[in-house]
């Protein structure tokens, strides 16, 4: 097992808990952009936290991945769907690795002249 993702998530959450008392108002500002990212109600809470898992496997953030597939669940997303967003995310990740593979290329080209 990667995680003991039982032990995670209240560990991410306690911790959490005590970077917002050291820093009220950047804690203040982080939540206000998840209500302002829900606000306009398109997108239902399961697609949200669908594509907050992708995020999250594409930055490689164990405390999202734990805290977005925690509401996913909550929210109604079941394994398949969970696994076809990790498709998603890993054909993505694969996409952007060729991007950036071509600027490794662009740059060897312009610094050898």
């Amino acid at each position: 097992m990667f995680n003991n993702w039982s032990e995670l998530l209240p560990t991410i959450k306690s911790a959490f808990g005590a970077l917002g008392k050291s820093n009220p108002k950047m804690v203040k500002a982080y939540m206000a952009l998840d209500e302002a990212a829900a606000e306009n109600n398109v997108l239902d809470a399961k697609t949200r936290e669908l594509i907050s898992i992708a995020v999250a496997i594409t930055t490689r953030c164990d405390g999202c991945i734990g805290v977005h597939t925690d509401a996913a669940i909550k929210a109604g997303a079941t394994r398949e769907e969970i696994a076809a967003t990790l498709a998603t995310a890993v054909s993505l990740n694969a996409g952007a690795a060729y991007i950036y593979s071509l600027r490794a290329l662009e740059a060897h080209d312009a610094l050898k002249k």
